[in-house]
């Protein structure tokens, strides 16, 4: 199995360098991301929730969160960092819509409301 196959080596050496540099923001949001791939929602959500205190504003990091609130089964917080991340300036309506991480509010009125108010008018 390559490196490439194995997000083992990368979490492994992005763990280490957070722990030189635990403030180091790109790190934090590289290793949610893989901690999410990799089934470890609860350590993705703990980057997500890092990476909102330290970027308040970053909408995308603001996104992510949601991601994770939804994956651990916790709708309303998911839905309102979503509102939230929609209010700093997210826009992306065709991911937010088939967004995977966000199956468990696809059928939420809330969710809805919310993509509507992002949908391309045309």
């Amino acid at each position: 199995m390559s490196r490439k196959e194995d997000p083992a080596f990368d979490i492994a050496f992005y763990e280490s360098v957070l722990k030189r540099e635990p403030g180091y923001e790109d790190v934090i949001e590289l290793l949610g991301g893989l901690y999410t791939k990799t089934g470890r929602i609860a350590d993705g959500l703990k980057m997500d929730r890092k990476l909102v205190k330290l970027q308040p504003s970053n909408a995308t990091a603001r996104y992510n969160l949601a991601c994770s609130l939804a994956l651990s089964k916790r709708k309303a917080d998911a839905l309102r960092a979503l509102l939230e991340a929609v209010k700093l300036g997210y826009t992306d309506y065709d991911w937010m819509s088939q967004d995977p991480d966000l199956e468990s509010l696809k059928n939420s009125p809330a969710f809805k409301a919310l993509l509507s108010k992002l949908k391309p008018h045309s």
